[in-house]
């Protein structure tokens, strides 16, 4: 693999588009990406704000949910226990509430931005048992439905509205079940009562008064559209120790839409963003030349593949679940373990001008395959043998130990994220394919990129600043990501 670029660096200062309300990321001018830290505890995503990210232009960090979740053993602690809550306080294996202000203070305070991912749609699964096993010991009945530390009742959950069989989710051409019964056994909150509405609010709006610049909405699919609307008319404008006064929350909604259900994300468009899962599965499949796919067919890529537009887009190649095989997009999806195309994958996110763009940053895991199956995709963060996670180390090299991918420290990934920042509001332009894998374009007079995804080379110069494709590279305004 092979990527060309030209760019002129000192347009980083450039200020960002114009968005408007909840559509807005709010990242500061110049800084056009998030990269999502999953499972990182907080004192180490602080750190990173200041020594890596803040100086290299990325825009902010989606965090692990920080509320208090049940502790599962069986299996032990999985990633997927910090989306089952059992209350609002801010208390998870990432750190307590003190470090949580400490991290968006410190981060704020370098320009890079904390996004949460907030998970309302519903509680811990039906099957938590009763006790004080979570994260900040809270007690909890899951049985009665009992969460005394926000506090819901029976009264405040759906199951007298769900029509399934089970109480769970049979049918995924219902839309009634989809959004009034259980997601897995998760015990579904009543979201069109005001009580439910107002203590979701009021656990958002503590999280915006600490500085954070917006939210991921877990599970959006699953909530009404008009009930995530009445929350969000509920919330508070952004601190303005850190935001412009009148600034609102960014909002991206997770809603896997593939095209073959009845719920659109286009349902959602009133609320803010929603997350494009198409994106990363068509890419993946360019990029892996399945299908008869080639990268010659990305000359439209974007709304002419069938995705919403683009200042409604949230893109990312994969994600924390479908780098597991679970969410959507299937064995198309492009992870870390593939890093060659990965990184080809996320340089042509990061060069197209289409959707606000997503990094994801991983962790490693003992991958077993059982007939086609990996059983271990359940498994959480590296962790001691007490469970508590292991710190994000950095190696002399700048890549990271503990079993910590931190693809976001690729060089590859970084140099982009810049590049993206230096051509920010500049036109797609001057494209060129060879009608197979080798692409290549520019965005205005910033930036121009070229892509090799075949077998053979390609052979390119500059000369006033247009691409001669058929000598070799040698012009000084070249480089090599």
């Amino acid at each position: 693999m092979k990527i060309c670029v030209e760019s002129s660096l000192q347009a980083l200062g450039l200020g960002a588009g114009v968005c408007w309300a909840q559509y807005n990321p709010n990242t500061l001018s110049g800084r056009t990406s998030i990269v999502h830290l999953f499972e990182w505890r907080w004192a180490d995503i602080a750190l990173e704000c200041e020594c890596y990210l803040g100086p290299n232009g990325f825009g902010g960090v989606q965090i692990s949910p920080p509320n208090e979740n049940v502790i599962i053993t069986d299996p032990w602690q999985p990633w997927w226990e910090r989306y089952q809550p059992v209350s609002y306080k801010l208390c998870t294996r990432s750190g307590n509430e003190t470090e949580f202000r400490d991290m968006v203070t410190r981060c704020n305070n370098v320009g890079v931005h904390i996004y949460v991912d907030a998970v309302i749609n519903h509680m811990c699964g039906a099957n938590a048992g009763a006790g004080d096993h979570a994260t900040c010991g809270s007690y909890f009945n899951a049985k009665t439905k009992d969460f005394p530390a926000v506090p819901y009742s029976g009264w405040d959950f759906n199951d007298g509205k769900c029509k399934s069989r089970s109480g769970d989710i049979e049918n995924y051409h219902d839309i009634y079940q989809v959004r009034d019964c259980r997601l897995v056994s998760l015990l579904d909150l009543a979201l069109e009562k005001d009580y439910v509405r107002s203590k979701v609010a009021e656990y958002m709006n503590y999280l915006i008064d600490i500085g954070v610049a917006g939210f991921r909405i877990d599970a959006a699919k699953h909530m009404w559209p008009g009930d995530v609307k009445a929350i969000l008319d509920k919330l508070k404008d952004l601190n303005t120790k850190w935001f412009s006064a009148g600034t609102k929350p960014f909002i991206y909604q997770e809603v896997i839409d593939l095209g073959r259900e009845p719920i659109k994300g286009s349902d959602y468009f009133g609320n803010g963003r929603v997350t494009e899962f198409k994106y990363g599965a068509k890419l993946g499949t360019v990029i892996r030349k399945w299908n008869g796919e080639k990268m010659a067919y990305l000359k439209n890529w974007g709304e002419g593949w069938g995705f919403v537009p683009s200042d409604r887009a949230l893109v990312f190649v994969d994600n924390h679940d479908n780098q597991r095989g679970h969410g959507a997009g299937g064995a198309s999806i492009l992870t870390f373990w593939d890093p060659r195309p990965y990184k080809m994958a996320v340089g042509f996110m990061l060069a197209h001008p289409y959707g606000f763009t997503r990094v994801m940053s991983s962790f490693r895991w003992p991958r077993y395959f059982v007939d086609g199956r990996d059983v271990n995709d359940w498994m959480g963060p590296p962790s001691y043998s007490d469970g508590s996670t292991k710190p994000v180390t950095i190696n002399e090299d700048t890549t990271c130990g503990n079993d910590w991918v931190c693809e976001h420290r690729w060089r590859q990934i970084k140099n982009m994220v810049i590049f993206r920042n230096v051509v920010d509001g500049q036109p797609f332009s001057n494209w060129w394919d060879n009608g197979s894998n080798q692409v290549a374009f520019g965005r205005g007079n910033k930036g121009f990129i070229v892509f090799n995804n075949d077998d053979w080379s390609i052979n390119c110069q500059w000369r006033d600043h247009s691409l001669i494709l058929k000598a070799s590279c040698k012009s000084s305004s070249y480089s090599q990501l």
